[in-house]
């Protein structure tokens, strides 16, 4: 068990949660998508007959599909502003909503405009479909990428997911890069909304090119300056209950990272063949200046070789991220509700947040209560309380319900509370804590389901 110090952090005060620019964001994105629309109508001229009707539908579906690749892989360009301030979780569903529309209007644009170039020319859709790819220019590598985008939408559909690993998920997904700079360019040699409109043109490689720009500084430039700077080591390995283990971290001057309580980090340990994947683990801990510390369950591949890291194995780390920390506390009483290795990050919740904190730790059976001796110190220092929900002796799961809260938390509504463990549980728990009156506002979670 390692030794953490419980006397740094020092958190805001309740009443001072910065709001979330979740709002200004969204309203940003479909403003820019009104404006695309704009740019279309503001080209078009009358719209005539069967042909006309469909390839007018198809070059709007194109130009919308465009503007969504330039959001999609700026959601995924890994922003601090949408990581810490919107969140996460909230980024990675805006990323997967905004995955599904870009495949929408890809399939849209690709069957009204071929569709209508064959009614146009009164051709066979298969005659159509080859002039358009081998004579129109740029067209081979708009296909190509139509290919790739295609294939990251397929893998990404939840049941085709299951099926396969995080780690090819995770490559095959990092092909989106490859796939928008290939179709960029038919957009400008065949769009009639930019052929000789300097100032459209412009705007649309800004556009891009300003998205380019965030990938390579947050996801290039930052994450190099970051672990040459405070140049990351396992200093040491420890079980804390069947299949889980605590991997502290050392390094120089990580103060400065800025890191939180309940924040997370990617990481690529590059040893035991690891460092092919950037896997997103939480601070079990709070920071301190000089060690990180993470607890992993072994559910994958690479959380399961986390055991076998050796003392100075280099580490690669990106971060910090996550919302789930003491600045959205409005309330002098805090509920903790963790499940699993979901009490990770709200270990180091329950730790620093101020006011009266209680958590509530769901596992299968005592063994599986990860961290458990760590919770009991804690609570006997600052006087907070650890309730547990174990399954019964013939494995009988107890019941969360809106009844049992309210029982068990007085003036529960006055509380914030912070949920962590998987989707499901999550979900869960979420509905009992609305019908028991807690506000949609004092509930925090950040839940992935990659």
């Amino acid at each position: 068990m390692t030794t953490v110090d419980t006397r740094r952090a020092a958190p805001p005060l309740p009443g001072t949660a910065r709001r979330s620019p979740a709002g200004w964001v969204l309203a940003a994105l479909w403003a820019g998508a009104a404006a695309v629309v704009a740019l279309w109508w503001t080209d078009t001229g009358s719209v005539v007959g069967t042909a006309g009707w469909l390839t007018g539908g198809g070059r709007i579906a194109g130009l919308l599909c465009g503007y969504a690749c330039a959001v999609l892989v700026g959601l995924m360009a890994r922003v601090p502003l949408l990581e810490t301030r919107v969140g996460s979780d909230r980024v990675a569903r805006w990323h997967a909503m905004a995955g599904r529309y870009t495949i929408c209007l890809l399939v849209a644009h690709v069957v009204l405009i071929l569709t209508g170039y064959a009614a146009q020319d009164r051709a066979t859709l298969w005659h159509e479909t080859v002039t358009v790819v081998l004579d129109y220019p740029d067209m081979l590598k708009a296909t190509a990428g139509t290919v790739i985008l295609l294939a990251v939408g397929v893998t990404s559909v939840r049941a085709a997911r299951r099926r396969t690993s995080y780690e090819f998920w995770y490559y095959v997904h990092l092909l989106t890069y490859a796939a928008v700079f290939l179709a960029f360019f038919h957009q400008l040699t065949l769009g009639d909304q930019f052929n000789g409109r300097p100032v459209a043109t412009a705007v649309w490689y800004a556009l891009y090119l300003g998205v380019a720009g965030l990938v390579v500084w947050f996801r290039v430039l930052a994450p190099v300056r970051l672990n040459r700077r405070h140049r990351l080591r396992v200093d040491s390995v420890h079980q804390e209950a069947p299949g889980v283990y605590s991997v502290v971290v050392r390094g120089r001057h990580l103060d400065e990272l800025g890191a939180r309580p309940g924040q997370f980090f990617r990481w690529r340990f590059l040893g035991e063949g690891m460092g092919w994947t950037s896997t997103p683990y939480s601070l079990s801990a709070p920071p301190r200046p000089d060690v990180l510390r993470i607890t992993v369950k072994a559910l994958g591949g690479h959380s399961a070789a986390v055991a076998l890291l050796r003392p100075g194995t280099r580490v690669w780390a990106e971060g910090p991220y996550g919302s789930l920390t003491a600045d959205r506390a409005t309330s002098h009483h805090s509920l903790l509700i963790a499940a699993g290795v979901g009490v990770t990050p709200l270990r180091a919740l329950f730790e620093t947040l101020p006011g009266e904190v209680t958590l509530l730790y769901r596992a299968r059976s005592a063994q599986d209560l990860a961290l458990g001796a760590e919770l009991e110190s804690i609570a006997r220092w600052r006087g907070g309380r650890v309730l547990y929900a174990l399954n019964g002796p013939r494995g009988e799961r107890p019941h969360i319900t809106a009844e049992s809260l309210r029982a068990s938390f007085p003036g529960l509504a006055g509380h914030d509370v912070y949920i962590c463990g998987p989707h499901g549980f999550a979900q869960d728990v979420y509905g009992e804590l609305r019908a028991a009156g807690v506000p949609d506002r004092r509930i925090h979670h950040e839940s992935f389901e990659l």
